[in-house]
């Protein structure tokens, strides 16, 4: 049996560790106290050989200013401390540390802006970054109540690489309030302290962890708490039932949890289902919320029986089906620029855009995924999920308001209106590569063939283009190009509006397009492509790129979990796909996952694989299937 987890003693009044059993009163009382104070680890219940209660974060510099914006007492307040030059992001980036009322010194204001002096700090601004006009708007309007979260696959990959690292970042930053901790669960046996110490070696060893400020790894691991057992019993649940308890003694506030399934697809269901058991997703004591991760279903009707199967425990307003990429900024900044911008809407219609082109890139290959890859394949892992969501927002109309359910209800218009691809219709509009050995950067790469654990005569494919048509008045006649492929020549990820050539040419030469293209990753930022003349005699046009890059603002991006992560907690659904999105996109790609699949009675026999070799662009029938006059862009 492994050791029970050891809790951390009750303080006395002087701050100490006491060894007595907490009493609630006095735990309500330390909720309100300073939140250096409030932050300490919960009260425990026996006496235990744990440290000293934490203190809150030590914040960097720049961090201060948005904690202190939060109003005093509201979760996620932290006292602008003066503080020495910090080591996190700020200045990491080289960014300037911004003071507290600095919307003066800022040189994005105008005189008149400038004039009116420092900003008044309102309940309905808080958390504002003035630098940075792009989030304005973007960002919550509050700071999340005091809550758990209950991370189940807490020692997988994701949680190791990606969530532990945005969690810590949130908090780093102050922007967790003064009551949080994570209950980590698996089926691997571990006592808390050997689930804090692996938590702390994932943070210090993943790449998205934020710079720690000094002393903030060791606070941090006092918020860890760990639970084990299998999934398919009863018991697991109830020990996380007893953390909510024990969380509510120790915030003496509500048991709000947000549950966040990060493990293999094949357990949604029965953790779902578990918690409703313990009646886990009620919300009489507090708010409940469910996180589910992609891939939603493998194909359409295994994702309605899996909708199906949450909604017999959950509401659809508590469930959150995460896609990593809604979290990223530039994508969030296409619909800043299309709606928040006179220039650019009155040209996004038939009228004046001849196609669109959306290019998912990416130059690794396996990457040891290969007994999830050969299940999933090209469309499964970005087609269906990451690029139809970037087809939608692309399409959509502008939505009634800034709100989950308007955005979204024109996201389901959007795709509604995509054509349908029956079976006979794949070949016509959908291409499928696969890639063979070649070189990249200079090294020689295997074929998908050669990967471990694949198929030597495997038909997976790895690369996808697909012509997307959609019926509706805004879009007709404008066909959406979509490409996405394995061990392409670079790790790219781009939104290109390709507008329709001059009616007449007055000048030399060709006339070129303009292009309006938005990049995802790497080098996140948006360039407008257009004719100019070329100093001299001659009347000669060449092409220029007025080009924006999000890091002239100085600010690191912040990981796309840890947005997702804070919206879920703020209960703001906007940036999660709806049941009835992801059903939508099942319902666009299921011709093509029937057509080239090779267990299918109507599959279509596959293409000479390979048919494209490592470190280029795909399988030369994509370029054909642009057409004439079109080709793919040059990344």
């Amino acid at each position: 049996m492994a050791e029970r987890k050891p809790r951390v003693p009750k303080p006395d009044s002087a701050g100490q560790p006491s060894g007595k059993p907490a009493a609630k009163p006095a735990a309500k009382s330390a909720a309100k106290k300073a939140p250096s104070e409030a932050a300490a680890p919960r009260t425990p219940k026996t006496p235990a050989r744990s440290a000293a209660p934490p203190k809150g974060p030590t914040l960097p510099a720049k961090d201060l200013t948005d904690a202190s914006e939060v109003l005093p007492g509201a979760a996620g307040h932290q006292d602008a401390a003066p503080q020495g030059k910090g080591k996190g992001k700020a200045a990491k980036t080289g960014a300037a540390r911004r003071p507290v009322k600095a919307k003066a010194s800022d040189p994005l204001l105008t005189p008149q802006e400038a004039a009116s002096g420092p900003p008044t700090v309102t309940q309905t601004s808080v958390i504002e970054d003035v630098t940075n006009p792009f989030r304005t708007g973007m960002r919550r309007s509050r700071a999340p109540e005091p809550a758990t979260l209950v991370i189940f696959g807490a020692t997988g990959d994701l949680a190791r690489r990606k969530l532990l690292p945005a969690v810590f970042g949130l908090w780093q930053d102050g922007l967790l309030g003064s009551a949080f901790n994570i209950v980590g669960v698996g089926r691997q046996e571990m006592t808390d302290e050997q689930f804090k110490d692996y938590a702390i070696e994932a943070l210090k060893t993943s790449k998205e962890t934020d710079e720690p400020q000094p002393g903030n790894l060791e606070k941090f691991r006092e918020l860890l708490y760990y639970e084990f057992g299998d999934f398919g019993t009863d018991e697991v649940y109830e020990k996380v039932k007893v953390q909510l308890d024990e969380a509510e003694e120790a915030h003496g506030g509500r048991k709000n949890a947000l549950f966040y399934l990060s493990t293999p697809p094949s357990l949604f269901e029965p953790i779902s289902n578990g918690l409703g058991r313990l009646g886990l997703q009620q919300q009489q004591e507090g708010w409940r919320r469910i996180i589910v991760e992609k891939p939603f279903g493998r194909d359409l009707a295994s994702a309605r029986h899996l909708n199906d199967t949450l909604h017999t425990v959950w509401n659809e307003s508590q469930v959150y089906r995460i896609d990593h990429y809604l979290g990223k900024e530039t994508v969030q900044n296409l619909m800043a620029i299309r709606f928040g911008n006179a220039i650019f809407e009155p040209l996004w219609n038939r009228s004046f855009v001849d196609h669109i082109q959306i290019t998912n890139a990416e130059d690794l290959g396996l990457e040891g995924r290969a007994g999830y890859y050969e299940e999933a394949g090209v469309v499964r892992d970005m087609l269906q999920n990451h690029l139809m969501q970037v087809v939608a927002l692309t399409a959509m109309e502008p939505p009634a308001a800034f709100d989950a359910d308007a955005i979204r209800d024109e996201k389901v218009k959007a795709l509604r209106a995509i054509r349908r691809i029956p079976l006979e219709r794949v070949s016509e509009v959908a291409v499928r590569g696969q890639y063979g050995a070649g070189t990249l950067d200079g090294e020689h790469v295997p074929g998908y063939r050669e990967e471990p654990n694949v198929q030597p005569d495997s038909v997976t494919p790895t690369y996808v283009a697909v012509k997307y048509e959609i019926d509706n008045w805004r879009w007709q006649g404008v066909p959406f190009y979509v490409r996405s492929g394995k061990r392409l020549p670079k790790k790219v990820t781009e939104i290109a509006v390709v507008f329709k050539r001059p009616p007449l040419g007055l000048f030399p030469g060709g006339l070129e397009r303009n292009v309006l293209a938005f990049r995802i990753q790497p080098d996140e930022g948006v360039s407008l492509k257009f004719s100019s003349k070329t100093p001299g005699q001659e009347n000669v046009l060449r092409e220029v790129v007025m080009d924006f890059r999000y890091d002239a603002f100085g600010a690191q991006l912040e990981s796309p979990y840890s947005r997702l992560l804070l919206d879920a907690m703020v209960g703001d659904a906007t940036l999660f796909p709806r049941e009835d999105e992801v059903d939508q996109a099942w319902q666009i790609v299921s011709g093509i996952l029937e057509a080239w699949d090779a267990a299918s009675p109507n599959a279509v026999p596959a293409p000479d694989f390979p048919n494209y070799d490592a470190g280029t662009w795909g399988p030369e029938a994509a370029d054909q299937l642009l057409g004439p006059d079109r080709r793919w862009r040059r990344l």
